[in-house]
């Protein structure tokens, strides 16, 4: 059981999305600001790590607002010299995908149908056939969902044979200097942040016990290795910043 969070487990789900329905518009800069900028590298570096060749189609789940999105089909574009990958983007909350449609309403990526946008709960993906999608993605979204084993099944079951799982999460630090600053980060800086962009300190420590519930970055990487995907060589996951963020993949067996 990867569940760890304080809030009953059948109620998750519910508290988080009025939470996100409040913030949709403020948090990609309320995220900028209390990583100090890093946030942007960090989901460069992990489609980077993907490394994803041309036309592959992906699903990006919890991706509302369309960095992850935006961040894959810039790389096909630019690395690939690719026209021809798409994003089909999943989020729970409709605010938040207001968000992300907005955003890319006049790009070259939507008039050429290589951006979709949908709403659905990443643990049943109802309206997704078996076998459909290259690269299955989900950033800093997987803590906020109370059955972590459902998402593994359902990205399992929507890949293709050979494709590849990639999850963007916040890890463990476990270097002490660094544990120290993560800290007074986690309990200090972010919190005078998120009372200065959203406005109010609660919506913020309640995602801040969402994201420290999320299990050791060794736990995870089994549970994604228990849910039949091949991990990488090594510990199946990669380290940003000491473990402030870790990128996991898995490859589902051919």
């Amino acid at each position: 059981m990867l569940y760890g969070d304080t809030i009953p487990i059948d109620s998750k789900e519910e508290v988080m999305d009025r939470i996100y329905c409040k913030i949709a518009d403020r948090y990609d800069i309320n995220l900028e600001m209390m990583t100090i900028g890093m946030n942007q590298y960090w989901k460069r570096k992990f489609v980077r790590l993907m490394s994803p060749s041309a036309g592959l189609k992906m699903v990006d789940m919890a991706g509302g607002t369309g960095q992850i999105a935006r961040n894959y089909l810039a790389y096909q574009d630019t690395v690939n010299n690719d026209t021809s990958s798409s994003v089909h983007v999943v989020d729970l909350n409709e605010q938040m995908l207001r968000v992300g449609k907005h955003r890319f309403a006049s790009t070259q990526w939507a008039k050429d149908g290589r951006i979709s946008f949908a709403q659905g709960s990443a643990e049943n993906l109802v309206d997704i056939a078996d076998n459909s999608f290259d690269i299955y993605s989900i950033s800093a979204g997987m803590h906020n969902i109370p059955h972590m084993e459902l998402v593994l099944s359902e990205a399992y079951r929507v890949l293709k044979p050979g494709g590849l799982f990639a999850c963007l999460d916040y890890g463990r630090v476990e270097t002490p200097i660094f544990k120290q600053i993560n800290r007074w980060h986690v309990k200090v800086f972010a919190p005078a942040v998120a009372r200065l962009v959203i406005g109010t300190r609660s919506h913020h420590e309640r995602l801040v016990r969402s994201t420290m519930s999320f299990p050791h970055q060794r736990d995870f990487a089994k549970a994604i290795s228990h849910a039949g995907f091949i991990l990488p060589p090594g510990k199946g996951y990669e380290l940003m910043q000491c473990g402030y963020m870790v990128a996991f993949y898995g490859t589902k067996p051919e």
